[in-house]
């Protein structure tokens, strides 16, 4: 699954756990949900992401960025089977806010749109 093409100039870094990486290197995920960090405010659609998860890695470009106020909020518009196919709201929500605490998810919530880019 390593994929060791060039990455285009600017491509941000981003670790995944297995589960979420899998989705996102099968095409399955189209929204990976961050907090808004201070390094990702500026994150817009037609930059890269290049996912890493162990040695393997996958090359992503953004279609769109959907800035909420809170996870409920961000999965009620953008629709679970977006955010992780697998997976039913209630207990993305309590996987997500395990990741994140409220202390994060204060910062703000980013639903990142996701198209996979073959290398």
């Amino acid at each position: 699954m390593r994929e060791k093409a060039d990455h285009p100039p600017g491509t941000r870094h981003m670790n995944l756990y297995r589960r979420y990486f899998d989705l996102v290197a099968s095409g399955r995920k189209a929204i990976e949900v961050r907090v808004q960090y201070p390094n990702l405010r500026n994150l817009a659609a037609g930059q890269y992401i290049r996912f890493a998860c162990d040695t393997d890695e996958c090359l992503v470009q953004v279609t769109r960025v959907a800035r909420y106020s809170s996870f409920e909020e961000m999965l009620d518009s953008e629709g679970p089977s977006r955010v992780n196919p697998d997976s039913p709201r209630e207990e993305q929500l309590a996987n997500t806010r395990r990741i994140y605490g409220p202390e994060k998810e204060a910062l703000g919530v980013l639903a990142i749109g996701i198209e996979r880019v073959e290398q």
